[in-house]
């Protein structure tokens, strides 16, 4: 009986869909326009999801949408005022957007920045990127918003607990501020050694090396970054923008950025940013015609994102 009843039956089971990946992981993988459209749904179906809204949020800002991403974040927020996540995501929202603006707008809005991150960690202490992000804040900011590298060593010091590695980036950070380039050294490599040698804080060591024009060790930092622990796959690609950034050893940063494309895709770098990196990488080696097919591949996961558009104009001219 059984028999027959899975005869009859496994044609259709063969023949259904896959079923749909879900928002979280359409935005995660990177492909915006299927995200837009699932989050459109959703929220016309349950308005006051703060979930599908924060989701959102995160799509136009990987869309580089600052305004739609603090519309979007703003929402989550106030639906549910008590997740640091959401409060953590509408600080970078409203971050992103600062730097795009003029100076007296760019005041207001890192106040909000301020008071997002600050009010992430209040509701959750342990959200590490939380402190991570108010800590960079504290570093970049001027007082007159906020800033002070007193505030951003009270985070490296709950952060020892939470992330050491982390820990040793933030306090590697103030002693950049400071002008002390060796104890900033210093505490870059003690950040290597407390995530066992992650591929993260090799990349932060070659971000070091850029900061003080110390180029062939910073290729160097990349290399030993290439072979690492992927603790943080976005590295591969952060490493490629680095050296597409200085001009140096373009066909090491190609295969950076093809290395990450065909291995574990993250949402802090989605694959069709993935893919406009590659394209700019090829388009400065000179080879237009691959360069326009990775353009295409970014605009097909991502019709709306501007840099691709501008790239895929640039090389069909």
């Amino acid at each position: 009986m059984i028999n027959l009843l899975l005869s009859i039956l496994l044609p259709f089971l063969l023949a259904a869909p896959p079923p749909a990946d879900s928002p979280r992981e359409l935005v995660a993988s990177g492909r915006a326009d299927e995200a837009l459209q699932s989050l459109t749904q959703q929220i016309q179906g349950n308005p006051r999801s703060a979930e599908a809204q924060n989701l959102l949020c995160r799509v136009r800002f990987q869309l580089d949408q600052w305004d739609a991403a603090v519309s979007a974040c703003e929402k989550a927020s106030a639906l549910d005022p008590q997740s640091s996540t959401f409060v953590l995501w509408l600080g970078r929202a409203y971050g992103e957007k600062a730097d795009r603006v003029n100076f007296m707008k760019a005041a207001g809005l890192a106040g909000k920045v301020r008071d997002s991150f600050e009010r992430a960690v209040r509701l959750d202490p342990a959200n590490w990127e939380a402190r991570t992000d108010l800590a960079e804040f504290y570093l970049e900011a001027p007082a007159m918003v906020g800033g002070g590298k007193e505030k951003a060593q009270a985070q490296a010091d709950a952060l020892a607990k939470l992330r050491p590695a982390m820990a040793h980036w933030v306090q590697g950070r103030i002693a950049e501020k400071n002008k002390d380039l060796p104890d900033a050294e210093r505490e870059f490599r003690a950040a290597i050694a407390a995530s066992n040698g992650g591929a993260h804080a090799r990349l932060n060591l070659a971000i070091f090396f850029l900061h003080t024009k110390r180029l062939d060790e910073m290729e160097q930092a990349l290399v030993a970054m290439e072979t690492s622990t992927m603790d943080r796959p976005e590295s591969l690609t952060d490493g490629a923008s680095l050296l597409l950034r200085t001009a140096r050893n373009l066909p090491f940063a190609e295969r950076l950025a093809r290395k990450y494309l065909q291995g574990t895709l993250v949402e802090e770098e989605p694959s069709f940013k993935a893919h406009n990196l590659l394209g700019e990488i090829l388009e400065k080696q000179g080879d237009k015609k691959a360069a326009a097919e990775e353009y295409h591949k970014a605009l097909a996961l991502a019709r709306e994102y501007g840099k691709a558009q501008a790239g895929l104009k640039r090389t069909q001219q």
